[in-house]
């Protein structure tokens, strides 16, 4: 399980349709919203994520 960078609730990585790689990372999201959220700017939702 992972948090989703963009809302803060916990992701299950082998279920999750919705991920994005971005700076040799793969961020996992609860919805296409999120998505689109983190896709609009993702520097700062990258850089909160606790790895």
């Amino acid at each position: 399980m992972t948090i989703d960078p963009v809302c803060g609730k916990t992701v299950d990585e082998e279920k999750s349709m919705d991920r994005v790689d971005y700076q040799g990372r793969t961020f996992y999201f609860c919805s296409p919203e999120c998505v689109e959220v983190f896709e609009t700017d993702p520097a700062p939702y990258a850089k909160a994520a606790s790895w």
